[in-house]
């Protein structure tokens, strides 16, 4: 696939477990669906343990931890409960995030203004186990300035939270890029990889994917979604190809594919 300088792509299986969960069934498997998008180009997989583990439950974390070839990237709050699930299993990465127990989906980054010093102990605990840790920020220059002020040995890289992005209009997605341009080159200066998800379709993936510095995209729901219609396997495909064209291919909410 010509995807831009290695742009990697960590395939986000929570709502596989989601459509698990709604009927408290054995299918479809989370990790079964983890070898699916491997298999089919992703270069890892992505899990949000959620408080209320309404869809990823821990057990699920655990055979992906043993099952799966690339790196397991493990969404979490702050939370000492959760800390110790991750202690427990050692993920390769820990992606620090928000989480309201009310909320549809993640709705914003972390606010280091108010919720740093949590975040550093979280943090110090996390790289004490050799655990990496990413945090799911807002491409707010303000924010990555705060993260690049802070212990440089703590953290390995930053998640854009690219959801306004993904919700603006034509007109308006220039400036959203231009944002995380900055962003982006600010992360890179501070020796911090730079990631980014939430939101993103084949429809508007290539521009983000093209963002200087960009070295992975995480993306679940539109994966999972599409993969109804066509297959996991050819969903993960058909991303893979619009990471590639590096522009935007409209709004349809998925790029089309000759043959899909």
């Amino acid at each position: 696939m010509n995807v831009p300088r290695g742009v990697r792509l960590s395939v986000n299986v929570d709502h596989v477990a989601t459509l698990r969960q709604a009927r408290q069934a054995a299918y479809p498997d989370p990790v079964e669906a983890a070898i699916v998008a491997e298999r089919a180009g992703a270069s890892g997989i992505t899990v949000h343990l959620r408080q209320d583990r309404r869809h990823i439950q821990d057990r699920d974390v655990e055979r992906l931890r043993d099952t799966i070839a690339g790196k397991l990237n493990l969404e979490m709050s702050t939370e000492s409960a959760m800390l110790q699930v991750a202690l427990r299993v050692r993920p390769d990465q820990v992606t620090l995030v928000p989480e309201r127990p009310d909320e549809v989906t993640t709705e914003g980054g972390l606010d280091l203004r108010t919720q740093g010093d949590r975040v550093l102990a979280a943090a110090a605990r996390l790289r004490e186990a050799e655990i990496e840790v990413s945090l799911f920020l807002d491409p707010d220059p303000a924010q990555i300035d705060r993260l690049t002020a802070m212990d440089p040995g703590l953290f390995q890289g930053f998640e854009i939270n690219t959801d306004a992005y993904t919700r603006a209009t034509s007109a308006e997605r220039e400036a959203h890029l231009a944002t995380m341009r900055r962003v982006c080159d600010t992360g890179h200066q501070a020796d911090l990889a730079v990631y980014a998800g939430h939101g993103l379709t084949t429809a508007n993936v290539g521009p983000v994917a093209a963002l200087p510095h960009m070295e992975e995209l995480n993306i679940g729901h539109f994966l999972v979604s599409r993969a109804v219609l066509v297959g996991l396997g050819k969903a993960v495909e058909e991303m893979l190809e619009a990471m590639g064209g590096g522009r935007d291919v409209g709004t349809s909410g998925h790029r089309d594919v000759v043959g899909s």
